[in-house]
């Protein structure tokens, strides 16, 4: 009976976790397009940073606490870990744009800082799981238990 359980939360947590790459490759997706074009276009990398956490935010909050977790989740720890998040992205692509600015390529000043933008997200995204995980999205002691009767044999 403990296989089965254990076989049970694996498979559960393998759910959550597939859940919430779908929901990070949306948002992620989203957010470099909007990167991209911002920075193509000349808007300062630290502008376009703003613009891209502000058009994948959204969509990765509704997915994650609508699909992933399946609950309303404490938005206060959401918002300071995705505010930490677009900090981190903000510095990270403003060094990296001050890096690039000897090169003479616009088109390679554009791949090289949005790569640095992704980047950022990519090591943050263990990390936010784990957060979202315990301190977002955690079931609180209010939650409903599921309650098993047991079976007379």
């Amino acid at each position: 009976m403990r296989v089965l359980t254990k076989a049970y939360l694996s498979r559960s947590r393998l759910l959550l976790w597939a859940k919430y790459s779908a929901s990070s490759v949306i948002a992620t997706v989203v957010s470099q397009l909007a990167f991209a074009l911002c920075y193509w276009f000349g808007t300062a990398a630290i502008v376009a940073s703003l613009v891209a956490w502000v058009s994948g935010a959204v969509p990765n909050y509704v997915l994650n606490r609508r699909w992933t977790w399946g609950r309303s989740g404490q938005k206060l720890p959401y918002t300071i870990i995705v505010v930490g998040s677009a900090v981190m992205a903000a510095v990270v692509t403003s060094v990296t744009d001050h890096l690039v600015q000897p090169l003479e390529s616009h088109a390679w000043q554009t791949v090289l800082v949005t790569g640095s933008y992704l980047a950022t997200y990519a090591v943050l995204f263990i990390v936010k799981f784990v957060l979202f995980d315990r301190l977002v999205f955690a079931k609180t002691v209010s939650d409903p238990v599921e309650v098993r009767t047991p079976v007379a044999t």
